[in-house]
């Protein structure tokens, strides 16, 4: 029990770190770079694809001629902005991905599919469905997809500080070294980067080759930069990241559903939603920033720009940025001049502006079931038998019963979407069996005899649950906690596929629009620990033993239910109700009557039920 714990904690701690999701999914952003492109002027388009032709030089086979152009097979530069961040930790290691491994094609495929699904989705059940899906799709392609973002809040806009304070400012505060890692941050830095590289080509001092390898590199470290402006139109995002894990995710998952009204530095005024969400209107709204970003980047190649004096941190022209944002949890050191600070402000102020930090004008707070929490579990349940206990009671019967449990454990639903559960709980509590509804024999004399008649009469026992997630077979978790001394990284995997179905992912949950179905076998486990009862058994056509004995039942759900559930800031509830399947075991047999007579065979009683549990926690 010991190494069970400590299993369930190590999976606790590695999906709380990747318990935040990324900002708009991959369609979204791609579709905000596209029309952002489309936006651009003529004279602007013109230097953009002049600049993709030599980029593209010796990548013909992977890197399209058009700019846009969703051909599969190819990546397109939109794509790139999509890639970036959420299956990729630089630009450099974006660039090796688009480049160097087959998977993407697969990622870009699966988006494709995405977009066209959440296109028809007509109900948030499909929508969810949709989302697990892709998720799972994604997951088998892209190993590091789960876990690539979760530990820091690179997507995310820092809460602002104070009401008044100017996008000087905030932009200040941002870019500072060792401010914690945000959305505005790492977009100023790689946008810097990007056009320090892109004005070198105007010097004449480059080879052609050369000049294909720094527009290349340039073109990198501006898509990666564009993931994260993207991701500060995004409303859960824009909410402002402050508070615990299940707060930051609730708040984060509230708004990007429901909608945020914002105003930008620049006075701009719009609702806007969030992940998987997005409507026209949002990719406009988007699209303007991005659009600016890109422009000055051409600008750059074009006229050149001012770099004297400018110090960002691991530059090098001939290759994309490695500054890694899942990796690294603060800003690097960065000398940026006043014309590329102007440069950078120019875009920030067409930003939403982010929500206050704890306190007084804060917008509201959410929670999601996150953390650690107390419960109580009242159920009730009604079970057919196959037979009792004798060798000889093979009639068929059923029972009912009641029973009650203290819940303690770690909320982890929805962790990757919301057909996730990476729920661990232990239970502690006791129940009471009505009457088996067959006789201990055959007799119609019996009908009338009562619970000591009953095959298996009222009884009562003290109870355990434990459930817990696995990656492929229940308990793997555990056997596998050795695997976390020696590549903490690849347990994180498991834990993650663990909580979100499995390897095999017939357990995600399936959404309704009557609830939430989910297969969970293997997945939790009853026992039951009945007390030393009597009991009468049949050994012949004429004669009855009465025995002593003791059992220990154990049972496990195969399908649950969930009609609805309700959550607060710090309470949840709701019903569930569980297909089951059980065994009781007897043991520990003694002989009653006849006195010095022998102890009968007694054999394992199977049943199958419903269970149904009203489900109530307190998180802490």
């Amino acid at each position: 029990m010991k190494f069970k714990i400590i299993s369930a904690l190590s999976l606790i701690v590695i999906l709380f770190s990747s318990s935040l999701t990324n900002a708009w999914v991959y369609p979204e952003h791609r579709d905000i770079a596209i029309r952002a492109i489309e936006k651009l002027s003529a004279n602007y388009r013109t230097i953009l694809d002049k600049l993709w032709a030599e980029a593209r030089i010796g990548y013909e086979t992977r890197l399209p001629a058009k700019i846009i152009d969703g051909t599969h097979g190819f990546i397109d530069w939109p794509s790139w902005s999509a890639i970036s961040g959420d299956h990729s930790c630089s630009p450099a290691n974006m660039l090796h991905n688009v480049l160097d491994t087959e998977w993407i094609v697969e990622v870009a495929d699966i988006a494709q599919e995405l977009k066209e699904n959440l296109a028809k989705a007509e109900t948030r059940s499909e929508l969810i469905n949709y989302l697990r899906d892709s998720d799972i799709k994604l997951q088998r392609a892209d190993e590091e997809y789960a876990i690539r973002a979760g530990s820091n809040n690179a997507h995310f806009l820092i809460a602002r500080p104070r009401y008044d304070i100017s996008p000087k400012d905030y932009g200040k505060l941002c870019l500072k070294e060792g401010s914690e890692i945000n959305a505005i941050g790492v977009y100023a830095y790689f946008h810097a980067m990007a056009l320090k590289k892109i004005s070198l080509i105007r010097s004449g001092e480059y080879s052609a080759e050369e000049r294909s390898q720094i527009v290349l590199s340039a073109f990198s470290d501006e898509a990666f930069a564009l993931h994260f402006l993207e991701d500060t139109f995004a409303a859960g995002h824009v909410a402002g990241t402050w508070g615990d894990a299940s707060q930051r995710k609730g708040t984060h998952d509230y708004y990007n559903e429901n909608g945020l009204e914002v105003i930008t530095w620049n006075n701009g005024h719009a609702v806007i939603m969030g992940d998987a969400h997005m409507r026209p209107e949002d990719v406009d709204f988007a699209s303007d920033a991005v659009k600016l970003s890109i422009e000055q980047f051409l600008d750059a190649s074009e006229n050149g720009l001012d770099t004297a004096g400018v110090l960002i941190h691991g530059f090098n022209p001939m290759k994309p940025g490695d500054f890694s944002v899942c990796k690294n949890n603060f800003m690097p050191k960065n000398i940026l001049n006043d014309k590329l600070k102007k440069e950078i402000i120019e875009v920030v102020e067409k930003i939403p502006i982010s929500g206050l930090g704890a306190g007084l004008g804060a917008l509201p707070r959410f929670r999601s079931e996150l953390g650690l929490f107390i419960g109580f579990a009242p159920s009730f349940w009604g079970e057919s038998l196959i037979g009792g206990f004798g060798e000889l009671q093979t009639k068929a019967g059923a029972y009912s019963g009641i029973g009650v449990a203290l819940r303690l454990g770690v909320g982890l639903d929805g962790v990757m979407n919301d057909a996730g559960d990476g729920l661990v709980f232990l239970d502690l509590g006791w129940r009471q069996d009505g009457n088996a509804s067959m006789k201990f024999g055959d007799s119609p004399n019996l009908s009338n005899g009562g619970s000591i008649t009953s095959a298996i009469p009222g009884r009562d026992a003290y109870t355990a649950r434990l459930r817990m997630p696995f990656w492929l077979i229940p308990g793997d978790m555990v056997l596998a906690l050795p695997l976390a001394l020696i590549s903490m990284d690849t347990y994180s995997k498991m834990a993650v596929i663990a909580g979100n179905g499995g390897v095999i992912p017939w357990q995600s949950g399936i959404s309704t629009p009557i609830g939430r179905f989910q297969f969970v076998l293997g997945r939790e486990v009853g026992v039951s620990f009945y007390s030393e009862d009597a009991l009468l058994i049949p050994v012949g056509e004429k004669e009855t033993k009465m025995i002593s004995y003791k059992s220990i039942k154990i049972d496990a759900p195969i399908l649950e239910y969930k009609p609805f559930r309700t959550f607060s800031l710090d309470q949840s509830s709701g019903f569930v109700i569980q297909l089951t399947v059980g065994v009781d075991i007897p043991f520990s047999a003694g002989i009653i009557l006849p006195e010095n007579g022998s102890v009968p065979q007694l054999k394992n009683v199977w049943s199958f039920g419903l269970r149904t549990i009203f489900d109530w926690r307190y998180y802490y």
